[in-house]
């Protein structure tokens, strides 16, 4: 693992910077141009208006897949390079997320005078400064050349973590001319986990984030550097161990990726087409309903948060293909298991201010938020 970690360096910086700049770029570039299903969105805070988007994050997977394909078929393209500059491109990250929040937040003022017109303005954020407004944002829905940002953003967020989780594997096969078992199984979960998001990519536009947080540098970094960075940091243990795993154990671990997978993606799934459309078939039957407002059918007539569940099952599996010789790779699962149920704590005090009884009757049908009896 000492060998794929070289001390930054100027050249390696201009690297860093070179290679995310051009790696957005493109991704810009070919999200105008690839084709995408118009979706209408949720309605939005304060003005209830629904923007329409142009989903077409399936169509941006495949061409990546494409040009890295191309690339080390034909030019003899290697993406070692990407994990021997691996901490160039984490200060890259962070330089380029900081100029695109400057370029994106030029003539605040007017900026805030247009979100006030729309309703986008609310009694808290009015009273925040100028650096609380560069970390929560001015506007909800910025955007550039017909490109939303905050939607956009998902893009080189997602995709960059698979190029670096693909980066592992190419080193190792490089090194041993084969992929160990668990490598193998950690290519492959982290593959289906992008490819059944930009499968239903059209849930995102249900997610709070989306219709009610103002795109400023907290969702951007945690786009632009925590989910590439660390989201793959299991990846430096996988390429270093190549004493294989047992297959009863990537068996089990299987079992406990796909198992995750399935509630996570579903529970969101059956969410987002009931915001759709409230006579939506779930599991085969039409949606029930407490007071046609809140959901029982499905995984959300089991548990009041159990996608968070799945989640964390998820990525579990994602640390477990690493062994146990240490626990930074457990870091991703342990955050969630703190990060998660506090923000399922905090959306039933809203869920319960907002709906009163109705929640109360709910919680009584869905008798656990998480973990059946214990939470």
């Amino acid at each position: 693992m000492d060998d794929l970690r070289q001390p930054v360096s100027v050249e390696g910086l201009l690297f860093g910077l070179l290679t995310c700049g051009l790696f957005i770029v493109v991704l810009f570039a070919l999200t105008r141009l690839l084709p995408g299903k118009k979706v209408l969105g949720q309605p939005l805070p304060g003005s209830g208006e629904r923007l329409t988007y142009k989903i077409n994050g399936m169509a941006l997977f495949v061409a990546v897949h494409m040009l890295i394909f191309t690339g080390a078929w034909f030019f003899g393209l290697s993406l070692t390079p990407l994990l021997d500059h691996f901490w160039s491109l984490l200060i890259a990250a962070n330089i380029i997320t900081v100029i695109w929040l400057l370029l994106m937040n030029r003539g605040s003022r007017a900026r805030l005078a247009a979100a006030a017109e729309r309703g986008e303005e609310d009694e808290q954020s009015a009273k925040r400064g100028a650096l609380a407004r560069l970390w929560y944002g001015i506007e909800l829905n910025p955007h550039f050349l017909g490109v939303d940002l905050k939607i956009f953003a998902y893009q080189p967020s997602l995709i960059g973590l698979g190029v670096l989780n693909v980066a592992f594997a190419w080193a190792q096969y490089e090194e041993l001319g084969h992929l160990t078992p668990q490598m193998l199984a950690y290519q492959l979960f982290w593959w289906g986990y992008l490819f059944t998001h930009y499968w239903i990519e059209d849930n995102v536009l249900s997610m709070w984030d989306v219709i009610a947080e103002r795109f400023g540098f907290m969702l951007l970094w945690g786009d632009l550097v925590l989910v590439p960075f660390f989201y793959s940091l299991a990846g430096w243990w996988l390429v270093s161990n190549t004493e294989p795993m047992p297959i009863w154990q990537v068996v089990g671990i299987a079992a406990l990726h796909v198992t995750g997978l399935w509630i996570f993606r579903e529970s969101n799934a059956q969410k987002n087409r009931f915001k759709k459309d409230p006579s939506a078939k779930i599991w085969g039957k039409p949606a029930e309903t407490l007071g046609g407002r809140l959901l029982i059918s499905g995984w959300w007539g089991i548990g009041r948060k159990i996608n968070y569940t799945g989640e964390i099952m998820v990525y579990s599996a994602f640390a477990l293909c690493t062994g146990f010789s240490s626990l930074i790779p457990y870091l991703l699962p342990l955050w969630l298991c703190m990060l998660l149920p506090h923000r399922a704590w905090r959306d039933e005090q809203r869920c319960a201010a907002k709906y009163g009884e109705l929640w109360d009757e709910y919680t009584k049908i869905a008798k656990f938020r998480m973990i059946p009896f214990l939470y």
